[in-house]
């Protein structure tokens, strides 16, 4: 599905589902060199499950024109301008990574929009390594291995994912590339990385969220320990953590657990 969002054509995958307006939507939003692929499994779950769900490419991404967004308040306002284009006056966010501080940024700037907020693989402040900044810019491929390397901590996909056969590095290591290439005219890896370390609201903008928050965290994450998240939970109002085996790339790695997790979550 396509929405017009500040005079761009912006994706967002729905699960298969028609989009409905009498349902509740939880909009899932991506990292660093992702694409709305990330959330296959809990998209397709919530979306025969009672929910609209929009999965979306960000701005530059894939297949969503329009530059991609430069810091975290821009993609904030973007996702807000996404409700306004869907005529959602009220949704959950779901975010990864650098999607988390989109998702938190957003939840602080309009707090009565948000109904539910999740957090998975989140981190405050998220600082990335200067040798990482720097070669996403001259040698983002052995930037992609270095990132790849960290972020999984193990190769084999559980029963739950694609079976046997299946090579979580290797097709994480495809998607970025992929997506990495969507854009010949930025550079989606340094944008996206140099938003998430120049990130400063943080705290402030935790404790201005009025939606419940669930932290999804990866006790062998490299890329975000659980501990960064900390400064985040303690300023959140109402908060639920849930930890599971796994690295960075949880939704691949513990799919089930972060789908159940989402699920539980978001019952009334």
């Amino acid at each position: 599905m396509n929405f017009n969002v500040n005079g761009q054509s912006i994706y967002a995958y729905t699960g298969g589902k028609a989009f409905d307006a009498a349902k509740p939507t939880l909009i899932f939003i991506h990292g660093v060199l992702n694409d709305h692929s990330v959330w296959i499994l809990q998209s397709r779950y919530l979306a025969n499950h009672g929910w609209n769900v929009l999965a979306i490419d960000l701005p530059g991404h894939c297949r969503s024109d329009g530059p991609p967004p430069a810091s975290v308040e821009e993609a904030a306002d973007f996702v807000l301008a996404l409700m306004n284009a869907a005529g959602l006056e009220k949704a959950a966010l779901a975010g990864h990574s650098f999607g988390s501080l989109i998702a938190l940024e957003t939840a602080a700037r309009a707090p009565d929009r948000i109904s539910h907020l999740v957090l998975v693989g989140t981190a405050f402040p998220m600082k990335v390594s200067p040798a990482l900044l720097e070669n996403s810019v001259s040698q983002p491929l052995s930037a992609i291995d270095m990132v790849n390397t960290f972020s999984h901590s193990t190769l084999a996909p559980p029963p739950s994912t694609l079976g046997p056969g299946t090579w979580l590095y290797g097709g994480a290591h495809a998607l970025m590339r992929r997506v990495l290439a969507s854009n010949p005219g930025a550079n989606l890896f340094h944008t996206g990385f140099k938003a998430c370390d120049d990130y400063r609201n943080g705290t402030t903008a935790m404790a201005q969220v009025q939606a419940p928050t669930l932290f999804v965290l990866g006790r062998q994450d490299q890329m975000t320990p659980p501990k960064a998240a900390q400064s985040l939970i303690d300023n959140a109002t109402h908060a639920q953590v849930v930890r599971l085996d796994g690295g960075h790339q949880m939704m691949t790695e513990a799919p089930d657990g972060v789908l159940f997790a989402i699920r539980d979550f978001l019952q009334p």
